[in-house]
């Protein structure tokens, strides 16, 4: 059991804590509380709130997967960002591992879709932590402002329950539900996944080749002021 464990605590290339950038944010996050669990939590919100979801930092790149990256840009997608925390829960001591899983109902615009060519979101991420014996998991990737732009409840986390889907929207209606659960990794399994959204996306490589025309949570704004107005 012991040795499965440590393998839960290793660094590796895209969970680099060893970084003083991903060293910085895990210690910065984690200041105030010598807990595990408050650790995890505080690590969490970290992650939701300080670095901004972006799913047009989706392409494909090694470099950018990097747990280090994603601090320095404070930006990045689901997976990015599930990386970032399980790396920064591993650098306070915290087993952590990836989980993935494909949904329906994910954040988005008609844009995206659009350039997505469907609503089905493949290998959405999420972190989970190993926190008093038992695996929890939790999904950090949609930050407060931008789920206040969607009027979805955001994500909390209290260390002790999963928090995974967006289950509802704030009236209550359902929202973002799951499909498929591609299970847990030790370390991101980058050829697997970019494989698999080539094949889903097929005009992956020109719509999301790091190159974006706006921000997703500009755009997500302008999306929501448009809807306000068509409803008036």
């Amino acid at each position: 059991m012991k040795v499965e464990i440590d393998h839960y605590l290793r660094p590796t290339f895209y969970l680099d804590f060893y970084t003083s950038e991903v060293s910085h944010f895990a210690e910065s996050a984690c200041t105030a509380t010598d807990s595990k669990i408050k650790k995890a939590i505080s690590l969490y919100y970290a992650v939701r709130d300080l670095i901004k979801y972006n799913p047009y930092d989706l392409h494909y790149s090694r470099t950018a997967m990097r747990a280090s990256s994603v601090v320095i840009k404070k930006s990045g997608f689901c997976v990015s960002k599930a990386v970032l925390l399980t790396a920064a829960a591993r650098q306070q001591s915290i087993p952590s591992r990836l989980g993935f899983a494909d949904v329906t109902n994910h954040l988005s615009t008609p844009r995206l879709k659009k350039m997505m060519g469907t609503d089905l979101f493949i290998y959405h991420g999420y972190t989970e932590m190993l926190l008093n014996g038992t695996w929890v998991k939790a999904t950090p990737a949609f930050n407060l402002s931008l789920c206040t732009r969607f009027n979805v409840v955001p994500l909390e986390f209290d260390g002790t329950a999963d928090s995974i889907f967006h289950e509802f929207d704030a009236l209550g209606q359902k929202h973002m539900e799951y499909v498929l659960d591609h299970g847990h990794f030790a370390d991101l399994p980058f050829d697997r996944i970019f494989a698999s959204f080539d094949q889903t996306y097929p005009d992956f490589s020109k719509n999301f080749a790091g190159k974006k025309a706006i921000d997703f949570t500009t755009e997500a704004a302008i999306q929501s002021s448009r809807d306000i107005n068509n409803k008036e």
